[in-house]
């Protein structure tokens, strides 16, 4: 047994760690938290104090029995979890399970995994911080609070299995409300003038560029207009103006930062970005991922410089010392940046190496030399109109450190870019090669993606780093949120041209409403969402959410104590919980489309109990109510009396197929074909279930019969149910709903069905193996 047992919270940190520490020093893993809060009686004493009732979950006590063991024979026991709040829990919980002695306890942090920060830690240990304990415990209690509070009245008052939560309720309002805003804009168009003029310069070469008038024109009449006095008008340079101005980099990368830019520029989700950044972090190559910190470190701002004077030469080099101005920020220590910045690259898997030269890239720009630039600005006078045309042109005189990283925005400007322009002067004649006036529509504010979210959340003051990624993917998770892409629609706008002294118009199309990747509101999520407006408008309330955050804040640095703080939100908020659950009504979002043409019997949309649906009817009618489930992709405020109408045309009969009908029907996972009891999906955005034909319906069962076909190997009518199958990661066994793996030393396809019995029987009495997974039931 080793003096020193070391306590980290994830095995692959452990390994590392071992290595660095060496003889002497035992590293284990806690995999995480070792207790969580029981779900009876929600886990906490109210009565007392809010006393939270802490388990060890069955999948951790095996864990803890290894620890216990070895800590005890242990003379040091060093806590190593990571530097935050949530890490520092986790360390007094160990505290706690393995009843450590304060004489023997060491709680040691570092925000990055290398030999000098390990020892360096050892070196400089410290006692468990109670008041970020306090803080995390006080977070943990008020989510179960809400959470196992909110969800019931959501099953009794708008559907079962719901559930709600303090942080990622407030997310989907966001999302709610901008939806809103999309489906309210009515977009408005103008006609935006622009001119291809020809230049002559000192050796009589023509040089083309552009130019623009500034204001647009409301109306095609007006821009017709303005066109038509162009006709025979000379035009002139009257003013050139050239100003320098200088371009400064972007701070080193916060959690929030990295998601977006991670999003951006390498399509990552903001969960993927932290799975990935997790796994730099615990192999040594970058400081710890949960920050909102930009500062760094004075040896990383010396390390910076070295490579960078070494690399691009001391013009590039301009070291700077970042102030973090998020709102609410905490966990004050270092931004996310390479824990060795001379290393360019490494090794890992391809997302990880991705990940590393962006964080790379963007430290090593934030203590490079500003760009340089010259931006200029021609006027040129229309001897027909008091307008001008402007052309801007912009000049790159010094790159500095536009050489390693340029940031990206969520939304690019048409005008990046700027084109340079010719030497041209003031009285300077020019020619107009072509004069357009184009129509242009307005833009709905655009929906969020994972990123620009996690970046509204920030500005806010809601969540902090180690919160973002969870809450995003829990609103997807509970099905209130969807991300997805759609591909637009096609919308003509007009051009006039003005070429060779005549006008002519033409009619052009562009895509419009494209989406890609973005989180789009389902129709729960909207019910839910006013549901908890209606009736608990304090926790759906921004400011109040960031408050609380504040709260927390404060209680980390001993300002408040936390069972306070949650009493004096607790008792308003049981007596809301009360009156909601007793007064009132059901809310399923219902709206009244109209009349049915054919009974004469109103229809509704509605939330039912597995979904949106159309009601034809109503209960207390003589015959009962007619439903059908609204398709995926459309919504409850939008949906028309016609459209819901068609949906009652389903199930349709295409025809016979092998003596048996092929039936058309919409089901709550969307629009399927059934044919001898199987069930066929239809294709997203190609086939549509009232117009698809019998050819295409044959092709589709054909299709699915012909990608089954190739993935059985072999089957043994003697053994009804035994499958030799081909699967993601190769041949397997398929047998009573379990699948077994086949020996590298047998092939698939010469397998005979003793060998498969064979191979089950040795799987099913291994204990060393194991266990088969039992399939999902579809």
């Amino acid at each position: 047994m080793s003096d020193n047992l070391v306590i980290v919270e994830s095995p692959a940190k452990a390994k590392t760690i071992e290595n660095f520490l060496g003889k002497g020093f035992l590293v284990k893993s806690s995999m995480g938290h070792i207790r969580d809060l029981a779900k009876k009686n929600f886990g906490i004493d109210i009565k007392n104090n809010y006393s939270p009732q802490y388990i060890i979950p069955d999948e951790k006590k095996k864990i803890v029995e290894e620890l216990r063991k070895l800590s005890k024979s242990a003379k040091t026991v060093w806590l190593a979890s990571d530097e935050d709040r949530e890490g520092e829990a986790i360390a007094w919980h160990l505290s706690e399970v393995l009843e450590l002695p304060a004489e023997k306890t060491r709680r040691i942090v570092f925000h990055e995994i290398t030999k000098d920060a390990i020892l360096k830690a050892i070196e400089n240990p410290r006692d468990i911080d109670q008041k970020l304990v306090d803080s995390q415990q006080a977070r943990r209690v008020l989510d179960r609070l809400v959470g196992f509070e909110l969800s019931p009245v959501l099953w009794k008052k708008v559907m079962p299995n719901l559930s709600a939560g303090r942080v990622q309720s407030v997310a989907v309002r966001l999302l709610v409300e901008r939806e809103r805003e999309i489906s309210n804009f009515k977009a408005s168009s103008a006609f935006k003038v622009t001119a291809i003029f020809l230049a002559k310069d000192a050796k009589n070469q023509t040089h083309e560029f552009r130019a623009e008038i500034p204001e647009k024109f409301s109306s095609s009449e007006k821009a017709l207009k303005f066109l038509n006095s162009c006709v025979n008008a000379q035009y002139e340079v009257i003013d050139v103006v050239t100003k320098p101005s200088r371009k400064s980099p972007s701070a080193p990368f916060t959690t929030s930062t990295l998601q977006q830019e991670a999003s951006r520029k390498l399509g990552f989700s903001v969960s993927q970005t932290m799975s990935v950044a997790q796994r730099l972090y615990e192999s040594g190559k970058i400081t710890y991922m949960r920050t909102d910190s930009v500062n760094l470190s004075e040896t990383a701002i010396k390390t910076a410089g070295n490579v960078i004077k070494k690399v691009f030469g001391v013009d590039y080099h301009s070291p700077r010392r970042y102030k973090t101005k998020s709102k609410g920020a905490q966990e004050a220590h270092e931004a996310i940046r390479p824990t060795y910045l001379e290393k360019e690259d490494i090794q890992g898997s391809a997302p990880e190496k991705r990940l590393y030269e962006l964080i790379w890239k963007r430290t090593l720009a934030s203590q490079m030399s500003d760009a340089q630039l010259e931006k200029t600005t021609v006027s040129i006078s229309i001897s027909t109109k008091e307008k001008n045309f402007i052309a801007t042109g912009e000049v790159l005189k010094f790159d500095g450190f536009l050489k390693v990283y340029i940031e990206s925005s969520d939304e690019e400007s048409e005008d990046s870019g700027r084109a340079l322009l010719p030497p041209v002067k003031v009285r300077d004649k020019l020619e107009a090669k072509n004069i357009q006036a184009t129509e242009r529509f307005t833009s709905h504010p655009p929906r969020y993606t994972e990123a620009s979210l996690v970046k509204k959340l920030e500005e806010l003051g809601i969540g902090r780093p180690s919160t973002y990624a969870p809450t995003i993917s829990t609103i997807q998770q509970r099905g209130y949120v969807i991300k997805e892409d759609r591909p637009g629609e096609k919308r003509k706008y007009s051009v006039l041209t003005l070429e060779n002294g005549k006008i002519h118009s033409e009619n052009k199309y562009e895509n419009t409403g494209a989406e890609k990747a973005k989180l789009f509101p389902n129709d729960i999520g909207i019910v839910v969402n006013d549901f908890l407006i209606r009736h608990f408008s304090e926790i759906m309330d921004y400011q109040f959410t960031a408050s609380v955050e504040k709260e927390f804040d404060e209680i980390a640095v001993g300002k408040l104590n936390w069972t306070k703080m949650l009493d004096r939100f607790y008792k308003p908020f049981r007596e809301r919980v009360q009156e909601t659950t007793d007064k009132s009504e059901k809310s399923t979002g219902t709206r009244n489309l109209g009349t049915d043409p054919a009974s004469g019997k109103p229809v509704y949309v509605k939330i039912g109990r597995y979904g949106p649906m159309v009601q034809i009817g109503d209960p207390e009618d003589e015959n009962k109510p007619r439903f059908a489930p609204l398709p995926k992709n459309w919504r409850l405020e939008t949906v028309q009396l016609e459209e819901a109408l068609s949906l009652f045309k389903l199930p349709r009969q295409l025809g016979q197929y092998e003596e048996v009908e092929i039936v058309v029907g919409q089901g709550r996972f969307g629009p399927f074909i059934k044919h001898k009891n199987q069930f066929y999906s239809l294709k997203k955005d190609f086939d549509d279930p009232l117009s698809i034909t019998f050819d295409r319906g044959v092709e589709i069962i054909e299709e699915k019969r012909k990608k089954a076909g190739e993935k059985i190997i072999r089957q043994y009518p003697e053994k009804p149910g035994l499958q030799v199958l081909n699967g993601r990661w190769g041949p397997y066994i398929s047998f009573q709903d379990k699948n077994y793996k086949i020996p590298k030393s047998k092939v698939a396809g010469e397998l005979s069905l003793d060998d498969c019995l064979d191979i089950i029987k040795a799987s099913e009495n291994n204990p060393g193996k194991k266990k088969p997974v039992r399939k999902k039931k579809t």
